[in-house]
Parts: C-alpha cells; structure tokens; sequence
C-alpha cells in the first residue's frame, strides 16, 4: 500500500487521477483515523497539479462498512464526519465514490459527500441506523431526499433495509454499474468526468431546502404510519422523519445543526443503547470462548432431516433456501406425501405472493428427496432429527442413526426440552451429537439453538454454529437443561400469565399488558396460536418430580381436558369465529379460571397493570440469572439475543436481562423478594442475580 503519514488512507496517482484507498481492516470503519486521513488525502488531492478528480476506494472487502459504533458514547474526535462532507463541497474536482461490499450508514453518507458514486455490481447500500436507535446523523437525511427525493429517501431511511447496486443505480445514487476491475473501471469514470467539465452534483443543494412540507404531507404521513406499525414503540424512524422535514424547510446548514441536537439525543436514550446492546450481543453469542476459529467446522454439502411434519418441513426447507440437497425421511407413506404436499403449498404461496420466482420455487423443491428409507442418510453430512417430542422415539431413532450413518456426519435433534445427553447415550458415536432447536416456522424464524452435549465435540458444536450461518439464522449456543435457554427462561413468564387468569386477571388483560410493552403477541395468545396441546402432551410425556409444585399446569391442563387446544379448536384461551384467527374474550375462562381457583383455595381479586408486567416479566428475568449462574447459557446477552430472535422481544428494549439492568437489578431483586414471600418458593431469587447485586454489578460484569 502506498505510504502516506496517515498509514489507514493510501495516496497514490494514477492516470491523472489521485487514488485515496481506505484500508482500515476489517471492514473499513469510519474511525478517526480514517476520517483524518480521508481529509488528509483530499486536501493533497485538492492541491496537487498531477490529479485531475479523485477516487476513493476500500482496500479488502468493502468501502467504508460504517461509522465505528464503539466511538458513539465518546467524546466526538475531530473531524467529524460532517466535515469531511463540507470539504468535498469545496473541492472543485470530481470526487467518485468507487463502492464495493456494503456501504451502509456512513459509509453511504461518505458516498453521498462525494459528486459521483460508481459500485460494483455486487455492491448493497442503506441508512440502517434506525436499527440502533438512531438516524444517518452525518447529514443522510439531508442530502439523501435531495439527491433521490422525499419519497425514496424516506424508503431506505425508515425502514433500515439495504438495496442492491441496480436499484441504487435506478433511484440516482449510483451513477454507474460497472463488471470487471472496480478500481480502473472508477479511473476512467474519475478521468472522463474531468475532461469533460462534468457539473458536479453536490448533495448538499440546494441549500435553502426542498419544501414547502406542505407537498410531501401525504408522503410524510405514509412512512410515520408505516413506523407505527411496523416498528411499534421505537422513536428513532420518527425522529429520522422529523430530520428529513426539517430538510424541507431550513436551509441545510440550519437542519444540520438541528440535526446534531437530534442525534446526541438519541444517542444517550435508552432506545438506542438498548438497540446497540442488541447489536453487539448478537455477534458476542457467535463467539464461544474455548472454540477458537483454529477449530474448523466439518462438511456443510448435504442434509437429512428425519420427520416430516410442521417442524420437519420447515427445517427441510430452511436447507433447500440454502441450497443444500436435503433428504425427508418419513415411517409412513401417508405422512411423507402429506409434509411434502405441504412444502410444496408453502413454496408455491410463495410465489404467488411474489416472494420468489417459480424458477427458484422449482430449484428448492427439487433440492428435496422424500424417502422412507433411513438408510438413504447414509452419505448426508448433517441429520436434524424432528420427531414427536417423546424420548423413547428420539433414542430409537438415533441409535438407527449410529448405524446408519457416516462416520463423522453431525446427528442433531431438534428437541424442545429433552435429554441430549440422554439421546446421545444411545449411540456409539456421542461426540457427533448436539441439539439443533429450531423455531416454528422453522424456515422463517432466525433463530437456531446451538445445544452442546457433555460430550459433543468441538468442531461439531462449531458446524452447528456454522450451520447456523449458512442456513442465514442467528445461532446461539447452549448447554443441556429442561427448555435449554430460550424456552426455560419464556416458562415462567408464561407460567405467570397463567397465574394471573387463575387469580382474577383475564387472558386479553395480561395479552394486553405485554403487547403495549412490545411484544408482538401476549403469551396466551401465542399459546392458542402453536396449540395448547402441543404442551400439554409434552408434560404427559415427560412428567418431571418438580412439576408437581408448578401450579399452572391445572389450569393449563383443565383447558385442553375440555378440548380448548387453541386456534384449530376454535377456542383456547379466547374464542375464534368459525374460519377466523382473530381471539375474542371468553367468559367461559372467567368460570373455568373461577372453579380451579376454587379448588387449589386461590382467593381471585382484581390485578393492575403494573404486577401483570413485572411478574411476567421479572419472572423471566430470575429464570434467565439461573441459566447464565448454572452456566447453561454462556454470557446473559445470549438468552437476550435468543428473546429477540425466538420470541420476539421489543429489540429497543434489548432483551429481558437488558431490561433489568436498565430498571435496576437492586430494584427487580427486591419485586422478586416480594413475590416469593407472597407467592412461594417458585420466586426463589437466582443465586447470580443476587450476587451481581451484591457487588453492585449488572450481569456482564
């Protein structure tokens, strides 16, 4: 690399152009060194008689990736990357942004400082920074609507999603597409434009603002709406609709300014450092401390995936998404014709809602082999088993697997609550055994329960890891437990929403309660919805000792013993018009729930709000302290990223362990004290979550 005094921003010319590379590894952050040398750079360029325009160009894999998120919560280092936008305002020679990788946030920002924007074809863009409880705060918002209008701008912005080069170059942020070398390619486009005395398109004009908003209500008012709904409770979309007004109306120097103010305070809301947690805890559970990447991950080329009902279809289908050839095992001839018939509905619906094309609907579809045959697994590299949850079933069929398969091939069940160790023991091959938990529907939810056995070995934990990955879902690892992580730390919630019925409140009470603090549905619904009886048949299968004292579980039981199994028997916790998924309050739970109160000697009364939130909510919150105290999940973000991803926690709060920090653990641990001494042993505080009190803690340390 050319040497420069700023070693993160290269100098060279070439061609009568000077050539600034960026290369600041791993993906080119906007840091202050590259910001420095950056300025550095143009500066030379802007007085140097050799160079007629200037390129800028990312070294390795991507233009700039970003802003470096690490430098939000510290003092601002100087320049800002504002200023790099004014200087490229002043230079009078071409500026051409060549873009490779995925420029996003400020690294698009950093784009549209620049006149001209050339991108490989392979080349995504976005303003994603509503994911963080932010906006494009280094004036996105401003020259973006200016560059593409309100309406495109305000597209990208609200929604946070990345577009791919052709549409960028469709809605005028990319000037070109070009195959081949990016670098020489951006040259000529650099040299020509200078020869040519090509006007310069400034972003930043025209500078007194592009209203009246009195013209863009209509489009304003569409995407407030769309942020309501699609991101319930999150500020940052409207304060980014409030940025691009402002653009409308003042000048560009005055909505900068404003936009300062506006971004530093959403930067110190809880919103967004919730949103940060979230995003650096996702990447920390792809990390597992004595799996180094020295421990490489076995074969991923072909799948196996035994069962082919709900749970087996849908991971068959999340391999043939991946493009991996997947083989359905079915015992029945009836059974196999049913799953496969219902893949194919689904993937079909697919494409009538225009999600994919029938090209690809046929490629998938022909990645599937259906058989009976177990022995056709024998030269798959990976089998996810997803029987009936029953553990005499899961050992019968993995000790068929032991014999069946390939010496070293990674067997995975995709329990919900059972012994891996126990399946494992049933075969001679225990260190190729892990668990694979994925969520319904399987080939949509993106999260993927990575369960290690006491013996499973290394490398096979990182190819479910990696699996994870390639099947595009977010895998989190975990140790043997009853429910692992995920679903331990969601029973008690729900067992509490079932308390709470039991002791007066109603089902659309507490379903209410939870979906005004942000989850996508309340947990008797979400009940009704998978099927009470999925439940209840697993508590039949697998009675432990301990579930005896888990007083729900009558209440619970005496639904499904009168046929109340949910949504598919028209009624569970609510009741559902013939045809409809729509719940309606039942008074027959008000009986039901009466006459079981009646018979446990539970006096009912009337509950508020507030102790429907906190009992639903901190119970969660002890469960998860066990998990991470009994080292089952490894860090407290992990059961965090797994409520994000499997049950749909508002992400603006983080995760339920997050959300107790921000509360204050001394505060939850004392509401926890003072359920357990109203309600009994099931509250008894988690040894860690009093420990990390004690030392005045939170639970990262």
């Amino acid at each position: 690399m050319p040497s420069d005094e700023t070693p993160a921003v290269g100098y060279a010319v070439e061609d009568d152009v000077a050539v600034l590379t960026i290369d600041s590894p791993p993906v080119n952050a906007l840091g202050i060194d590259v910001r420095r040398g950056i300025v550095a750079g143009v500066e030379r360029a802007a007085d140097d008689p050799a160079a007629h325009a200037i390129v800028l160009i990312g070294a390795g894999r991507t233009f700039p990736a970003g802003a470096d998120i690490r430098e939000f919560d510290k003092p601002l280092g100087e320049p800002h990357l504002l200023a790099l936008g004014d200087l490229f305002d002043r230079v009078r020679k071409p500026i051409v942004a060549a873009m490779h990788g995925t420029a996003l946030g400020g690294g698009l920002e950093l784009a549209l400082y620049c006149h001209f924007r050339v991108m490989a074809p392979g080349a995504r863009v976005g303003l994603p920074e509503v994911n963080l409880g932010i906006f494009p705060g280094a004036a996105g918002t401003q020259r973006l609507p200016r560059l593409i209008g309100v309406d495109a701008a305000l597209g990208m912005i609200v929604s946070g999603r990345p577009i791919e080069a052709k549409r960028a170059l469709d809605l005028g942020i990319a000037d070109a597409v070009v195959e081949g070398d990016l670098r020489s390619r951006s040259i000529a486009f650099a040299k020509k434009a200078a020869q040519d005395a090509k006007p310069l398109r400034i972003t930043s004009e025209p500078r007194a603002g592009i209203g009246p908003v009195e013209k863009h209500a209509a489009i304003i008012e569409k995407y407030r709406e769309q942020a309501r709904i699609r991101m319930r409770g999150q500020e940052s979309p409207l304060e980014a609709i409030g940025s691009v007004v402002d653009g409308l109306s003042m000048p560009y120097e005055q909505a900068v300014a404003a936009d300062r103010a506006r971004f530093a305070r959403c930067v110190a809301s809880d919103q967004s450092k919730a949103l940060r947690y979230a995003f650096f805890a996702e990447r920390e559970a792809a990390r597992i401390p004595d799996i180094g990447r020295d421990v490489p991950p076995r074969p991923l080329e072909t799948a196996g995936v035994i069962g082919a009902g709900t749970m087996g279809g849908g991971i068959a289908m999340s391999f043939a998404d991946a493009g991996i050839p997947v083989t359905l095992v079915e015992m029945a001839q009836e059974a196999l014709d049913r799953g496969f018939g219902m893949i194919r509905k689904n993937y079909e619906g697919m494409v009538a809602r225009g999600r994919i094309d029938q090209e690809t609907c046929d490629r998938r579809l022909g990645l599937i082999t259906p058989t009976l045959a177990m022995d056709d697994l024998a030269a798959v590299d990976v089998v996810v088993e997803a029987a009936f949850e029953n553990p005499d079933v899961k050992t019968e069929i993995f000790g068929k697997l032991d014999a069946v398969c390939k010496p070293g091939a990674l067997l995975a069940s995709n329990t919900s609550y059972l012994d891996i160790d126990a399946i494992a023991a049933a075969t001679n091959r225990a260190a190729d055994i892990i668990g694979l938990h994925y969520f319904v529907p399987a080939n949509v939810m993106k999260l993927l329960e990575v369960v290690r056995a006491d013996k499973s070995a290394p490398d096979a934990v990182a190819t479910g890891m990696a699996l994870a990955r390639r099947l595009g879902k977010v895998g989190v690892p975990a140790r043997v437990s009853h429910g692992f992580v995920a679903n331990r730390s969601r029973a008690p919630m729900v067992r509490e929403a079932v308390f709470l019925v039991e002791e007066g409140a109603t089902p659309e009470q507490v379903d209410r309660v939870l979906t005004e603090f942000g989850m996508p549905l309340g947990p008797l619904a979400v009940g009704d919805m998978s099927g009470l009886d999925v439940s209840w048949r697993m508590r039949q299968a697998v009675r432990r000792p301990e579930d005896s004292n888990e007083r729900y579980i009558h209440l619970a039981d005496r639904l499904c013993e009168m046929g109340r199994f949910g949504i598919k028997a028209g009624k569970g916790w609510y009741h559902y018009a013939e045809g409809s998924r729509t719940p309606e309050p039942d008074p027959e739970i008000v009986a039901i729930a009466e006459a079981v109160a009646g018979e446990r000697g539970i006096v009912r009364r009337v509950i508020d709000d507030a102790e429907i939130l906190e009992r639903c909510i901190y119970a969660a919150v002890n469960e998860g302290a066990k998990i991470v105290g009994e080292g089952v999940a490894l860090r407290a973000s992990d059961v965090d990223v797994m409520w994000l991803y499997g049950f749909g926690f508002p992400r603006w709060r983080g995760g339920i362990m997050h959300y107790a920090e921000t509360v204050g653990l001394p505060q939850v641990l004392a509401r926890i004290e003072a359920f357990e001494a109203k309600h009994g042993s099931l509250w008894e505080p988690a040894p860690y979550l009093k420990e990390c009190v004690a030392a005045g803690r939170g639970f990262a340390g």
